[in-house]
């Protein structure tokens, strides 16, 4: 997949197939309109091309609001795309100048001028341009005008539950992995640097690796415990991968301060300071909560060292 980070670097293609979003998780709705993209691209032997924005619009139009927290960075983004089969991917720099363009102006100067849209494949609620005042109805008559085809993708459900990435953002922050899971068709996972901590859980019996993720807009779902498999070595064809606990808080039986990433990886003793892994969280084990002793605190985490090794069937 070819990336560009701006419309400079964009050579278009003969036959673009289009479609245009955030794609925050790019989770089973938006596999929906990629699957629909590239079958439309191999009927009329064109090319998938993504649009897609960083930051999010609402960092930028709200940036008072500090409460949007998004399914995957830029770089899980690009990588799921990627996996998807998509031949070019816009990763376009989101900017006030930009929010103004009218949605006449978006589709005169970036779908054909700088684009040249052939095909165009919509959500169902996609709307566009400054305010948000561009519609379905508007793409297909500047279609007629253009010359480019519009198909909308109607709005697609699991088990009678519209998909969205509101709806997986709310799942996480109630520590529903498996249904966010479910709405994504993959692991939802958090990647970062190991960084040294105050090595209780070494002294407890169960040595962590205490993960930085940098990206501060990247959700961090509900505090507790969690059955996960690591994968070391940044997800490289040859990266090990492991299955552990993970711990999410802010670790109240010490009246811990900071919010906590550590993982706990069963049957591994390796050094893995500054080295960066991925956790895949797979099930939800417990609540985070106070005990009233570290001794207390550590026959818990024995049971769940096994809980999750039950999950695991080992």
């Amino acid at each position: 997949m070819k990336v560009y980070h701006s419309f400079e670097e964009y050579s278009p293609v003969s036959n673009p197939i289009l479609t245009v979003g955030t794609f925050d998780g790019v989770h089973y709705g938006h596999q929906k309109i990629l699957e629909r993209l590239k079958e439309l691209a191999r009927q009329k032997k064109g090319e998938t091309v993504i649009m897609t924005f960083f930051p999010h619009p609402r960092m930028i139009l709200h940036p008072q609001d500090t409460s949007l927290k998004l399914l995957s960075t830029v770089e899980e983004k690009i990588r799921l795309l990627d996996r998807a089969g998509i031949d070019h991917l816009l990763l376009i720099p989101f900017t006030r100048d930009f929010s103004n363009l009218t949605s006449g102006e978006f589709i005169e100067k970036i779908l054909v001028r700088t684009i040249g849209v052939k095909t165009l494949v919509i959500g169902y609620d996609h709307r566009f341009g400054k305010n948000r005042e561009g519609t379905f109805e508007d793409l297909r008559s500047s279609g007629m005008r253009y010359g480019f085809e519009v198909e909308k993708i109607p709005e697609q459900d699991i088990d009678h539950v519209a998909v969205s990435s509101t709806k997986i953002r709310n799942a996480l922050a109630e520590g529903k992995v498996a249904v966010a899971n479910q709405y994504l068709s993959y692991p939802y996972s958090i990647s970062g640097e190991v960084v040294k901590g105050d090595q209780l859980g070494r002294k407890l019996g169960y040595p962590t690796a205490n993960i930085f993720v940098e990206e501060t807009y990247k959700l961090i779902p509900k505090d507790g415990i969690y059955a996960v498999q690591v994968v070391l070595g940044s997800r490289k064809p040859d990266a090990k991968k492991l299955q552990g606990m993970l711990y999410i808080g802010h670790r109240p039986t010490i009246n811990g301060m900071a919010r906590n990433i550590e993982v706990n990886m069963f049957d591994f003793h390796e050094e893995i300071y500054y080295e960066r892994l991925t956790v895949e969280l797979l099930q939800f084990i417990r609540e985070d909560r106070k005990f009233d002793s570290l001794e207390e605190l550590t026959r818990q985490i024995s049971r769940d060292e096994k809980d999750c090794r039950q999950f695991f069937a080992i």
